[in-house]
């Protein structure tokens, strides 16, 4: 069957496309098709939170069934393993082929980890979430062994509430944050200082300007020079390209992400659509907050594709709201130059993300509402 559209991942911005058709009342051709590896979109802003024990897993996921359910779609359990974009033709892992017309990618990214390594330590990506949320139930359970020392690798936003988070839930655990360039080294400095001060309040020891190239025997090293023994690393390096992405005819960047232009639209198939995390536009940061405001853009722009209308330019911000989650109720704040923390910025956080939850989440009653 030749699909006529296939939206691959449950991002953010085509979870934010669907709620918009659903709101406008629009409902794409049929046959069209979600991909996604799981039955649930998990939201990335509030997983340092259920580490932290401030939320519940049902809290940060999105069931994805009612949500296609109302925007007429079909949902289908299943992870890319390769693209031929000249062929128009998606290869799954379980062996399915779909052949489609048109195809918006919004797969996320994964976050680079040591190419030398053993299986000596538990190594951990943070993205996707469902495998450390796993470990980390494991770890909570009066039975089980916690580490003595887990370290969090990476030096953004995501690295620094994860190393807090894991800092709450483990009390007898050594947790060690490694950097391989300056923490937080695009935030204001102020925001810097308030985050290594909470990290040595806290007890998390930081490691800064060291990248971690293998590891061997439960030893982290850069190098040669071994950094530190221990025994589960939770990779929150970033992002890098799906390595399908590189092989798929696309268009790439040097670092095998989707060129995309200002419609959102791959540079060189357009009738790929790419938004996230894998795609490649200047000025676009790979952020949920970029990406949120990418899916009104796509929304519109399948849309006009479908009926022939004008695209709209998606342009992107200037400045981003950053608020970082302190695992304790609070949260750093920072807009340009401007910078606060505390309790007040940590609800203005959670109302945000609880917020965003509850737009995109569709109730049975409602999906029969939208249907009728």
């Amino acid at each position: 069957m030749n699909r006529p559209l296939v939206l691959a991942g449950a991002g953010h911005a085509h979870l934010v496309t669907l709620r918009n058709w659903i709101d406008r009342g629009f409902r794409p051709p049929a046959g069209t098709l979600l991909v996604n590896p799981t039955p649930a979109a998990w939201y990335s802003g509030m997983m340092p939170g259920l580490l932290a024990g401030r939320f519940s897993a049902a809290d940060c996921a999105i069931d994805l069934a009612p949500l296609c359910r109302a925007c007429d779609i079909e949902l289908y359990m299943g992870k890319i393993q390769a693209l031929d974009a000249d062929a128009r033709s998606l290869s799954l892992t379980d062996g399915t082929q779909l052949d489609y017309q048109r195809l918006s990618l919004n797969t996320g990214s994964i976050p680079p980890l040591p190419e030398v390594r053993d299986n000596s330590v538990a190594l951990l990506p943070a993205k996707p979430f469902p495998k450390l949320h796993q470990t980390w139930t494991a770890w909570q359970q009066p039975t089980s062994t916690a580490p003595t020392c887990v370290a969090i690798l990476g030096g953004g936003p995501a690295a620094f509430e994860l190393a807090l988070a894991l800092r709450a839930s483990l009390p007898a655990t050594d947790v060690v944050l490694i950097s391989a360039s300056r923490l937080l080294a695009s935030h204001p400095a102020a925001l810097i200082a308030r985050a290594q001060r909470l990290l040595r309040q806290r007890g998390v020891r930081l490691i800064e300007q060291q990248k971690i190239t293998r590891i061997y025997h439960g030893q982290l090293f850069n190098g040669d020079q071994p950094l530190l023994l221990c025994e589960a690393v939770v990779a929150a390096t970033g992002a890098s390209a799906p390595d399908w992405l590189r092989g798929s005819g696309l268009a790439v960047d040097t670092d095998g992400f989707a060129r995309i232009g200002k419609s959102l639209i791959s540079t060189s198939h357009p009738e790929v659509f790419a938004t996230g995390d894998c795609a490649s536009l200047p000025g676009a940061l790979r952020s949920g907050v970029y990406a949120v405001r990418q899916g009104a853009f796509l929304a519109d722009n399948i849309l006009g594709q479908l009926q022939g209308t004008a695209l709209r330019h998606y342009q992107p911000q200037r400045q981003a709201l950053a608020l970082l989650a302190t695992a304790d109720g609070g949260a750093l704040m920072s807009y340009g130059r401007w910078v606060a923390s505390g309790r007040l910025m940590g609800w203005w956080k959670d109302r945000l993300d609880i917020g965003f939850m509850q737009r995109h989440r569709i109730s049975l009653e409602q999906t029969h509402g939208h249907r009728h």
